[in-house]
């Protein structure tokens, strides 16, 4: 692990602190990285119709990409309320968006004390839909 990726974890820990979680309890917080290194937060935010909810990676890269990002080298993501850093991986939806946009790394944490563990996104879809 390196001090980037604690830093990220980090950030991407007190983004989930602004996350609108009623309903799971589950505040994530993503950041995703530039290839300039500058970075994009998003929070989950939740609705009571949850198929129109927002993952926190999702809103990240989708931030992202409206600022005209098309790759992105880095999502860090972290569940402040997992119990530990098991609980705070992404769900495939959210592994599928970081592929359409070349994420090579995955940092995933939870709450403040959890180990920080970094994977390549091969590693954690390694049958993705490509073109």
């Amino acid at each position: 692990m390196t001090g980037s990726n604690e830093a990220l974890a980090k950030l991407a820990r007190r983004v989930a602190e602004e996350a609108y979680a009623p309903y799971s309890h589950f505040r994530v917080g993503a950041v995703a990285v530039g290839p300039d290194g500058e970075t994009f937060t998003g929070a989950n935010v939740e609705n009571a119709a949850y198929p129109v909810s927002s993952c926190a990676e999702a809103t990240a890269i989708n931030y992202a990409v409206s600022q005209g990002l098309r790759k992105i080298d880095t999502v860090a993501v972290a569940c402040i309320d997992a119990e530990d850093v098991e609980g705070a991986y992404s769900c495939g939806r959210c592994r599928q968006i970081m592929a359409e946009f070349d994420v090579e790394t995955v940092i995933v944490t939870a709450g403040d004390g959890s180990e920080v563990r970094e994977h390549t996104l091969d590693e954690l879809l390694p049958h993705r839909f490509d073109l």
